[in-house]
């Protein structure tokens, strides 16, 4: 954060991060990485936005790892270069398939669900 702020864009006066709900993505962060004066000097440039935690490139890398495991791990591999010549032939075969993650979760639950997170935008007479 402070290579963003500094060297990327140190003209800025406000700079929107958009991150996953990772734990280790937080203000808190920030205050663990560098002394106090530090951290809150580059909390006040940056402005956090957190993607949902249902939607995330995060649950679909936990999505895939699970296919993974039900696929290809799901028995002893008893050699370690068996492991690592088991994975990319999975991982060949996969994307030989076309393999997609298919969303279950619909616009218009999205709507409902995260409705507080977006400005009304019906028009009003």
């Amino acid at each position: 954060m402070r290579e963003l702020a500094d060297v990327h864009y140190p003209q800025a006066e406000q700079i929107r991060v958009v991150l996953d709900n990772l734990s280790t993505h937080s203000a808190g962060a920030l205050y663990e990485a560098f002394p106090a004066p530090e951290a809150r000097r580059l909390l006040c440039r940056l402005e956090f936005h957190y993607t949902p935690k249902h939607a995330s490139w995060l649950n679909m890398v936990e999505i895939e790892i699970g296919v993974l495991r039900g696929q290809c791990l799901d028995r002893r591999i008893g050699e370690r270069q068996a492991l690592v010549a088991e994975i990319p032939a999975w991982e060949r075969q996969r994307n030989a398939a076309g393999a997609r993650i298919k969303w279950v979760f619909t616009t218009e639950r999205a709507r409902t669900k995260l409705a507080r997170a977006y400005p009304n935008t019906a028009k009003e007479s």
